[in-house]
């Protein structure tokens, strides 16, 4: 068998090499950031704010367990840093003072942030009062005008209207209505007495046509009526005003009318319209009427008007002051989804002040009362 012998000196030069090794490693910057752990490191003495971190690769680096709370970085400049590849999701910067970083001259234009994880970062305790943001560039931002393919103005995105042609909010639509609130015959007058209201136009104005009168059945069969067109807009929530020209068959004159109508308390439907004629004369017209539901149904309606004047004409059997006093009580029956009601009733009408004695002296009756028959509807 044949033996050999190894020398002193190789074997030196072996162990030589292997301890040469890992010091070879250590010294090498690519190596060395790879095996770095920073995981159980406190910073927080550390005092990094003479330091320039604007050329440090921190891509790989793995801060998830450091304690930052009580870093100073006031000093720092962070605008060349690459954070891209941080994983800050466990980081907790609640105690965290930045009020003293003056970020004015930052370029965040550049700053790829695209790869950092935030969501369950706690922002709720920073502190940015001092922050100066008066020069940074959000130009890049979302804004300015729409694109060339967004949304057509009127929503429609050209697709037609069709036959009935562009929708309208029904607040803008013009709207129309009859309404004809007493159409009866009083059969101890005999005289048929009758007040129609017709408007057209929206909610905020309408313009509306109103007559009210007598027609006598017998004799000269003479037309007492009183006609307004007018010009009606809410006032409040309760009230509406009008106003308009008017025309009175009775004096053969016309007139400026102006008024209020609409509900008081208990639901008292109220109407107070003044007249001012060609000759000076002003009449008052005052008016009130309670619906009182007996059922669905049934309903009675008690109403009150009064007339009064300014001065005395004795042409046309006018005094000065109040001049008459209407009452009536009428029973009606809704039918047709409550658009007709026919109703039976009494009426009664007197005279006050000095048209008493002046009807006395030409012979007239100063009470009259009647049962009256008709019918209100609208549509």
């Amino acid at each position: 068998m044949k033996k050999y012998k190894v020398g002193l000196s190789f074997i030196g030069i072996s162990s030589l090499l292997l301890l040469m090794s890992p010091l070879a490693n250590a010294a090498d910057p690519a190596t060395a950031k790879k095996d770095i752990t920073m995981s159980g490191m406190d910073h927080s003495k550390m005092d990094m704010s003479d330091m320039d971190h604007s050329n440090m690769d921190m891509s790989g680096i793995d801060m998830s367990d450091m304690d930052h709370s009580s870093m100073d970085m006031s000093g720092m400049n962070h605008s060349k840093m690459d954070m891209s590849g941080m994983d800050m999701s466990d980081m907790d910067h609640s105690k965290m003072d930045m009020s003293d970083m003056d970020m004015s001259d930052m370029d965040h234009s550049k700053m790829d942030m695209s790869g950092m994880d935030m969501s369950d970062m706690d922002h709720s305790k920073m502190d940015m009062s001092g922050m100066d943001h008066g020069s940074m560039d959000m130009s890049g931002m979302q804004g300015g005008e729409a694109p060339a393919d967004a949304r057509s103005s009127d929503y429609s995105n050209g697709v037609p209207y069709g036959q009935y042609g562009k929708p309208m909010m029904m607040g803008d639509m013009p709207l129309w209505g009859v309404s004809v609130d007493d159409l009866g015959y009083q059969f101890d007058d005999d005289q048929i007495n009758y007040e129609v209201d017709a408007w057209y136009g929206v909610d905020e104005r309408r313009l509306s046509l109103r007559s009210e009168g007598s027609i006598q059945t017998q004799d000269e069969k003479d037309i007492d009526s009183l006609s307004s067109l007018a010009y009606w807009k809410p006032l409040s929530i309760f009230w509406n005003g009008e106003a308009g020209v008017a025309y009175d068959t009775k004096n053969d004159k016309p007139a400026l009318m102006a008024g209020i109508v609409g509900t008081m308390p208990y639901f008292i439907e109220t109407d107070a319209r003044a007249y001012l004629y060609s000759d000076g004369q002003v009449r008052l017209d005052l008016g009130a009427e309670y619906e009182w539901r007996l059922s669905q149904r049934w309903v009675v309606i008690p109403e009150l008007e009064l007339t009064a004047f300014s001065k005395e004409d004795s042409d046309n059997h006018i005094t000065k002051g109040f001049n008459e006093l209407d009452a009536e009580v009428r029973l009606t029956y809704e039918t047709l989804s409550r658009q007709l009601a026919p109703y039976v009733g009494v009426s009664y009408e007197t005279a006050l002040g000095s048209a008493r004695g002046q009807r006395r002296q030409e012979n007239e009756s100063v009470d009259s009362s009647s049962l009256t028959a008709g019918v209100k509807f609208w549509f």
